[in-house]
């Protein structure tokens, strides 16, 4: 039975890919996401098992096609949730928005119907560790990664302020082998309402606080993320995310787009240029 190689091939290239500049998914990874739409949309459902995690009751899909197969994750929440606005689309929202944008770290999502309802299919991603186990068991991260995952631990930041992902955790944000950054987990996203599209999630007056009420910051952030967002127009975000998104949410995104740039320029003014932009 043939399995897909891409993690292996991953995993040999990334050494030869300088860690300050590499995309979080490789370039083989990423030239082949049309395919792994294409089989996440089409491949037989050889079995499936309760993930046993999270609020949201998700499901481990087992897929083959063509001789191969690979893992998913299934999920459908739908409007409130232990308080909390649920929807499966934002996981595909979030995919597509981060194509647009290159950040290429969310994995590839589709909408798939599964038991007779329909939802968000998500490609299995491969990983050593979440950051919950690094933190619950102290494991060290390798001294000539720290810069590059510090400046991930950053763009995250900016990524979810700009969509509003209320719900980042520790255990929704993967490591590989060779320590690129995945995040999954967006069924929280494109808040549009109340503050969600008057402040940002992270910075000087995020909505996310610290325990000791200071907030979380995004100290730099890569000059080419910055460049990308300027230019996002509202119907560019539509022809990428399609029905997946309100028109409401969508401008809400450029809301926050807007105050992400202007808190990053005020950064720029009191820290120089070379201090937040890499």
């Amino acid at each position: 039975m043939k399995r897909f190689a891409v993690p292996v091939v991953g995993i040999l290239l990334a050494a030869a890919v300088p860690p300050a500049v590499r995309a979080q998914f490789l370039p083989n990874e990423i030239a082949q996401r049309p395919a792994h739409e294409e089989f996440l949309r089409t491949a037989e459902i050889i079995r499936s098992e309760e993930i046993g995690e999270g609020v949201t009751k998700p499901y481990k899909l087992y897929l083959r096609k063509d001789g191969v197969e690979l893992k998913a994750a299934w999920k459908n929440p739908q409007g409130l949730q232990l308080g909390f606005l649920e929807g499966w689309q934002y996981e595909i929202a979030a995919y597509r928005l981060d194509k647009l944008i290159g950040l290429n770290m969310v994995p590839p999502a589709v909408e798939r119907d599964f038991q007779g309802k329909p939802g968000a299919l998500v490609l299995w991603a491969q990983n050593k560790y979440s950051l919950l186990k690094i933190m619950d068991e102290g494991i060290r991260i390798p001294d000539e990664v720290k810069d590059h995952t510090e400046k991930m631990k950053w763009l995250t930041r900016a990524w979810d302020s700009l969509i509003a992902n209320e719900d980042r955790t520790q255990q929704n944000i993967l490591y590989t082998e060779d320590w690129r950054i995945i995040l999954f987990d967006h069924s929280r996203a494109f808040r549009s309402e109340g503050e969600f599209a008057k402040r940002l999630m992270f910075g000087r007056d995020g909505i996310k606080k610290q325990e000791n009420g200071n907030p979380f910051l995004f100290r730099r952030v890569p000059s080419w993320f910055v460049d990308r967002i300027k230019t996002l127009t509202y119907d560019e975000i539509r022809g990428a995310v399609g029905t997946t998104l309100t028109d409401k949410e969508i401008k809400a995104i450029l809301v926050r787009r807007d105050l992400l740039l202007k808190e990053i320029a005020l950064m720029v003014r009191e820290q120089g240029r070379e201090a937040v932009l890499w």
